[in-house]
């Protein structure tokens, strides 16, 4: 079976909610696209690891995205610049030995994609054959508009992303994008665009509510929101975000459901103090 042939299987009859399903099979774009249609709206997070995107798996996180963002969060970098194709194959084939149902999108980072079609094929060739991801992101508007045609006429399926791009962070820094009429028409304008290229998806990152479901209201591929208000069709967020675990001070749109850097914090100064005392290893936990 090719590729696209995989992407466009239908949906289980047996469970068609993307989160709470009940099929076992691999969430496709088929099923994104017809979770839009039904007006589900559904959640993503990223995921660096088999280990943590198996947990997701489990929780019935329907997509999973293998950020550029490991490079702030889990590979210790200042930017999302800096990450490599070698690093986000390595990561991307971890998440998807580490998952079973959810759709896995690798990131194509900064410099793997821009110099054109070809570069960009190469790259998003290379995370669907060595990882296994089901799909691939880009930045960009009408400026990536070649590449995103390309892959998907290659039958690989593109996530784009607007709004505030990290990788363009040394020329837009981090401020909301898309405030004022000019800026907002512009970002309408490749959101239609990045749509009419192929993209089954499309990431709005931290951008007006207003102008986030003006967008979402005129396509009819789904919206994926950070920090872009409650109308987009889906919600996602980095994990280490979400669950607590990044240090300092987090994005103004994040939520944090849980306190997983205290948790392990507590955790290991716990194991340090047994040692010590010598409270560990105890009798249960020894050989004779």
């Amino acid at each position: 079976m090719t590729l696209q042939a995989a992407q466009t299987q239908p949906a289980d009859s047996s469970g068609k909610a993307l989160y709470g399903g009940k099929g076992t099979r691999r969430i496709s774009v088929h099923d994104i696209a017809a979770a839009k249609e039904r007006g589900e709206k559904w959640p993503m997070l990223t995921a660096y690891d088999a280990m943590t995107a198996s947990v997701f798996d489990e929780a019935g996180i329907p997509v999973m995205l293998v950020g550029d963002s490991m490079g702030n969060c889990h590979l210790g970098y200042d930017t999302t610049v800096p990450v490599t194709m070698d690093e986000m194959t390595l990561l991307s084939a971890a998440v998807v030995r580490g998952t079973k149902r959810a759709l896995i999108v690798g990131d194509l980072p900064f410099g793997s994609y821009q110099e054109g079609p070809v570069q960009a094929l190469r790259s998003a060739t290379r995370l669907v054959k060595e990882a296994g991801v089901g799909a691939v992101k880009l930045e960009g508007g009408e400026r990536s508009l070649p590449q995103t045609e390309m892959l998907v006429q290659a039958g690989i399926p593109v996530m784009s992303h607007l709004g505030l791009t990290p990788q363009s962070v040394n020329t837009m820094g981090y401020r909301v994008q898309g405030r004022g009429d000019e800026a907002a028409h512009r970002l309408l304008r490749d959101a239609k665009a990045a749509q009419d290229a192929g993209a089954f998806a499309l990431v709005l990152e931290l951008v007006p509510a207003e102008l986030a479901a003006e967008v979402t209201r005129s396509l009819h591929i789904p919206t994926i929101g950070i920090g872009a208000g409650p109308e987009t069709d889906a919600q996602v967020l980095v994990w280490t975000d979400m669950a607590g675990l990044t240090g300092g001070k987090v994005p103004r749109f994040t939520k944090q459901y849980a306190n997983l850097r205290q948790t392990l914090g507590d955790a290991a100064k716990a194991f340090a103090e047994d040692v010590v005392g010598g409270a560990f290893p105890a009798e249960e936990h020894t050989f004779h």
